[in-house]
């Protein structure tokens, strides 16, 4: 994952478990289950390399409540969804270049045994608040 920009850092938030309700399905909705969501932050850490100092960075133990907050709240029916609200709310800190967000369902209702399904996006800075006005155009992603 780069950006078009200089910076190649990164921030990497990975398995953030949390109980949710999202799911086409009734019963998903109903009973929830388990969500695992991954987060890659592309962010200039140069300033905060050099002054040791939370305030010049992301500040990641936040940012995880926000996601959990996210997960926990309200409910969507696809995981596509859910992933791009956990963009926006990454992007919402313009020094977040581009983000990858990655949203596992472990217990997705399969008609076949598989591990989980999984969903990844990655939106740019340019695509800020992008998940609330997509147009299912993939020519668009």
């Amino acid at each position: 994952m780069q950006s078009s920009g200089a910076s190649v850092d990164r921030i990497t938030l990975t398995g953030i478990e949390v109980f949710g309700r999202h799911g086409v399905l009734a019963h998903e909705r109903e009973y929830g289950q388990r969500f695992v969501v991954d987060a890659v932050l592309e962010v200039d850490l140069a300033a905060a390399a050099a002054s040791d100092d939370l305030a010049d960075t992301i500040d990641y133990g936040s940012l995880s409540g926000d996601i959990a907050a996210i997960v926990a709240g309200e409910s969507f029916d696809l995981i596509e969804r859910l992933a791009g609200a956990v963009a926006d709310r990454c992007l919402a800190d313009p020094r977040v270049h581009a983000v990858e967000v990655t949203v596992h369902k472990p217990a997705a209702p399969l008609p076949v045994v598989a591990e989980e399904v999984s969903v990844t996006l990655r939106r740019d800075g340019g695509q800020r608040g992008s998940a609330a006005t997509e147009t299912g155009d993939p020519s668009q992603s």
